[in-house]
Parts: C-alpha cells; structure tokens; sequence
C-alpha cells in the first residue's frame, strides 16, 4: 500500500511537470505562427519585461516639451508679425501728413526695427527648420536641444516686441495728430466740392434774370484744375497740401456765390448810384456858378490874403465836374455791358471827384461867412480860444505844485501865438483869415496838450502834487 501510494505520487508529479512543459511548447508555437509584424510588436514585451515602458514615457514628454516650445515660438512670431504690420499702418498714416523732423526721425526708427525684426524672425525660422518633431528617430538629446533652440527663439520674438509695443506708443501723439489730420481729408474736400456746386447754381439763377457774369464765370472756371486735383486724392498731393487747397477752393467758391447772390442788387444799386450822382453833378455845376459872385464880394471886402487861394475855384469845378461826367459816362457803358467791377469803379472815381470840387465850391461861401462873422465880433473868437488855452492850464496844474515843463512849454507858445494874432488885427486893412488860421492853430495845439496830459494819468483823477 505504501508502495502504492509512492508510486501514485510520483506519477502525479510527473502529469504536473509534463503538463508545464507541454504549455510553454504551445505558447512557443503559438508564438511561431503569428504574423512576422505582431510577432515583432509582441516580442520585445515579451522578452524585456516593463523597463522598455517606462523609457518610452520619457521620450514622449521630451518630445511634448519641445513641441510645446514650437508651439509657443509660432504664437511670438505670428504675434510680433501682426504688430510690425500694425505699426508700419501707423508710421504710414503719420508721414502721409506730417514732414516735421519727429516724423521724419519715427519713419528711420521704424525701418531699424524692421531690420531687427528680420534677424530674429530669421532665428525662429532656422530653429524650426533645423528640428522636425515628427521623426520618430529622435533621442532625448536632440529633443532637449530642439526646446532650447525653440525656446531661445521665442524670446528673442518676445523681446523685439516688448521694445516694438514700447515705440508704438512714443508714436501716439503724431498718430493721434495724423488722423486729425487725414479724418478733415474727406469733410474739407466735399465740403469745397459743395462750393463750387454752390457757387454754379448761383451763377444759373442771375443768368436766369438776364444778368451776365462773365468774371464770376471765369473766376469758377479756375477752380477747375483746382477741382482736379483734389479729387486726385491726398496719396498724390499729400494731406496738408489737400487740406489747404480744399479750405481755398471752398473760400473761394463761396466768394463767387455771395457775388452772385448779391449780383440783382448790386444792379439796382448801380442804376439807383447813376442817377444820384448824375443829379449832383448838376447840382454842383449849378453852386459852381456861384463862386464868383462870392470872390467877388471878398475881394470888395477883404484885403487879398483873405482870399487869394480861392481865386482858382470856379475854373478847377467845372474841370472837375466835366471829369466826373465822363467817369460817369464810362460807369454807364460799363453797366450796359454788365461790366459790374468796371461799373463800381468808375462811379467810385465819379463819387471821389464830386466830393473834392463840392468841398472846394463850399469853401468860399464858408470863408466869407467866417469873416463877416470875426469881423463883426473878434472877441468872441478870441475868447473861445483862450478858454481853450485856460482849460488846458488847469489840467496841467491839477495835483501838481509846478506844471510839467513838456505841457508847459506848448502852453506858454499859445498864449504868445494867441497874443500876436490878436495884436496884428489893428491897422486899416486886418487879414482876418490869417487870424482865424491862427486861433484854430492854438486851439489846436491846447487840445493836443490835455490829450497827451490825459495818455500820461491814464485818464485817471490826478494824484497829490509833487
């Protein structure tokens, strides 16, 4: 029994180890007759255990590392590129407007950062050509130099961008003023084309009423290649040029329509002047023919001085008259030809004319109404004046214990002047003009005294005397 049982024992030992040995020859053969590409998948797990796991980990975030860092370094480079071409928008729009050496000075830094901007674009670009993450042939080595290169390019990006944001707003002052600037551009240049609209309906509507204007129409017409140009635009002519040539042209187009508008009355106003000045003409001629009689009469009465300046009045008003007529004469062929600048201007020379020969003919009935009047009662003339003279002293005096030898002085030669006027009245045959020339002269000279007195205090009460 015992025997037995040993036996029995042994064999089941033996079952056990045949049936571990026919397991692993089938796993063998199992193994044998898988496709070559499994077979190869399959045989390093089999045979190198989970060392060979555990390294494979690590590449994968070396390569994550370094395709992040590729990643980060085209966010830089994109974002450096938007904001150089930003920038170049803005140094355009401010040399389009502005010449001065700010300008001129931003434009030359602009070009120097385009130059550093192209040496560390070029970095990146290199750096990304110089590793290709999708090999599957890289080490960690050459992972770990790829995020290097990546990252030191992205900084490179990031810092030219710090210094490119930083001169972008240096620039903000001219950018600012430049779109000012360029945002007048389009109001000024349809504003003047408004004008000149404007200006040519005008021009319609007198045309209309039977009133020519040949120089409003000429002067419109000039504005053509005005006109031209602007609509040529501020990219060839520059905006300040554009600007100026708008703001003229408007101007201009504006004075053409209120010389339009105001072209009926101007008309009327023409014929209403003709008239008037063609009734004083005559009126004129008429007192002209009486400036002899009073000649006369002074000549009776009056020692020569008294009127030997007039003696020429009567032949100078009717040459002056006869002058004026034939401004008058041109005024109305002028106005029939609808010539309205020559028309104004020729009753302007007639108007000028009428005046002077109307002042020389009142001239003598003037003078013989001054000396009759003196002759009569010299005391009051004298009187006048020398109140003059008094009030001008007090002023002087006012606050002062002595009076200021400048106001003094002026004074002192009135009351003399006044004195020998008055004293060359006696005799048989007095110049009374000569005296009353004189008494205006001191007059005068008392009037510029309280005058300069007065610029002197400021107008103000006088202070305490000195």
């Amino acid at each position: 029994m015992t025997a037995t049982h040993m036996q029995s024992g042994r064999g089941d030992r033996r079952r056990a180890r045949g049936s571990r040995l026919g397991r692993a020859a089938r796993e063998a053969v199992g193994l044998v007759l898988l496709p070559l590409p499994l077979l190869v998948a399959v045989a390093p797990m089999a045979f190198a255990g989970g060392g060979t796991r555990r390294w494979f980990g690590r590449g994968e975030s070396q390569r994550a590392d370094a395709q992040a860092a590729k990643d980060a370094a085209a966010a830089a480079f994109y974002e450096l590129d938007s904001a150089h071409r930003d920038l170049r928008i803005s140094v355009e729009t401010i040399t389009a407007v502005d010449d001065s050496p700010r300008a001129r000075q931003a434009t030359a830094e602009y070009e120097s950062f385009g130059q550093r901007i192209d040496q560390v674009s070029q970095g990146y670009i290199t750096a990304v050509d110089s590793h290709d993450l999708d090999r599957d042939d890289l080490d960690g080595a050459a992972l770990a130099r790829a995020r290097a290169d990546l990252t030191r390019a992205r900084e490179e990006l990031e810092r030219v961008r710090g210094e490119l944001d930083w001169f972008a707003q240096s620039l903000a002052p001219l950018l600012q003023n430049a779109e000012t600037q360029l945002a007048r551009v389009a109001p000024a240049v349809e504003q003047a084309r408004q004008a000149l609209l404007a200006a040519s309906n005008a021009l319609d509507a007198v045309r209309g009423q039977g009133l020519r204007a040949d120089d409003l129409a000429a002067r419109l017409a000039a504005l053509g290649p005005e006109l031209t140009k602007l609509n040529q635009g501020a990219a060839q002519h520059g905006v300040p040029e554009t600007i100026r040539r708008a703001e003229e042209v408007q101007r201009q187009a504006g004075a053409i329509r209120s010389e339009a508008e105001r072209l009926p009355a101007t008309a009327a106003e023409i014929d209403k002047r003709l008239v008037s000045l063609r009734t004083r003409a005559d009126a004129i001629t008429t007192r002209a023919q009486q400036v002899a009689p009073v000649l006369s009469e002074l000549r009776r009465r009056y020692s020569a001085a008294c009127w030997q300046d007039l003696q020429k009045v009567p032949e100078q008003a009717v040459a002056s008259v006869e002058q004026a007529r034939a401004a008058l004469r041109e005024g109305e062929q002028a106005r029939g030809e609808q010539r309205w600048a020559d028309a104004t201007s020729r009753l302007a020379t007639v108007r000028a004319l009428l005046n002077s020969t109307d002042e020389a003919v009142s001239a003598a009935g003037d003078r013989l109404r001054r000396l009759d009047a003196v002759a009569a009662d010299r005391q009051q003339e004298i009187e006048r004046t020398r109140f003059a003279v008094r009030d001008a002293q007090r002023l002087a005096m006012a606050g002062r214990s002595t009076p200021d030898p400048r106001h003094a002085g002026p004074l002192d030669e009135a009351v003399a002047r006044l004195d020998r006027a008055v004293a060359g009245l006696e005799g048989r045959h007095p110049d009374w003009w000569h005296f009353l020339t004189e008494t205006e002269a001191v007059r005068e000279t008392a009037a510029r005294v309280v005058q300069e007195i007065r610029d002197v205090r400021g107008g103000a009460a006088p202070g305490g005397g000195r």
